[in-house]
């Protein structure tokens, strides 16, 4: 085979693997903005629309499989990588608020550790729960919340390998356990002020039927 010809086929392989790399990255920026829509559905409690848009997020998925056997290392590029934590932020998070439950990385199917990084983001929307339901007063939502919270971050924190092994991991749970201490702070401050107006109210109560 000539020079020219061994050349013309790297040209060749080298435009068919930019076009398979640009197709996947405009498939996983969809599927990215397609759980960052189904995040916001979620907190309006709209969960119908939610599983949608997480459906036609996880058909994207499918267009990165198909590239594992030739370009396995493309296949978990960074894009990748960030839209499956996307992904299953929004899985987990819907799970959680609908059914109390946990989705798994089998049930949704996305890597492991793109699932536990995905798990370990899954504060910041329970924090924006926890302060919506008090801006509500519907402090009971916000203590679940915050008591799902603690409960994620503790488990998270036994897995010694995984932190060991996955710096992002150690980075994200140092930012959750300062979301929870802030959670914390808010929704203490929030019980303490219904109580301190019950006993107001209880006072009145009594200082009126003194009167009478």
């Amino acid at each position: 085979m000539s020079l020219k010809k061994i050349l013309s086929k790297i040209e060749r392989e080298l435009k068919e693997r930019k076009e398979i790399k640009d197709e996947l990255y405009d498939s996983m920026r969809k599927a990215t903005r397609l759980s960052k829509q189904a995040i916001f559905s979620i907190h309006k409690g709209q969960f119908d629309e939610a599983k949608k848009l997480l459906k036609k997020a996880k058909s994207l998925f499918a267009k990165r499989n198909k590239i594992l056997p030739v370009h396995r290392k493309l296949a978990y590029a960074g894009i990748v990588g960030s839209a499956f934590q996307e992904y299953t932020e929004a899985s987990i998070l819907l799970k959680l608020i609908e059914e109390n439950k946990v989705v798994s990385p089998e049930e949704i199917d996305v890597p492991l550790t793109s699932y536990l990084l995905g798990l370990a983001d899954i504060f910041g929307e329970l924090r924006r729960r926890a302060l919506d339901s008090l801006k509500t007063g519907d402090v009971k939502t916000a203590e679940e919340s915050l008591e799902t919270m603690e409960l994620v971050f503790h488990e998270l924190m036994a897995m010694d390998e995984a932190l060991h092994s996955i710096s992002e991991l150690r980075r994200k749970s140092d930012i959750a356990r300062r979301i929870i201490e802030a959670t914390r702070g808010d929704v203490a401050i929030e019980v303490r002020r219904n109580s301190l107006e019950r006993s107001i109210e209880k006072l009145e109560r009594a200082m009126k039927m003194e009167k009478e």
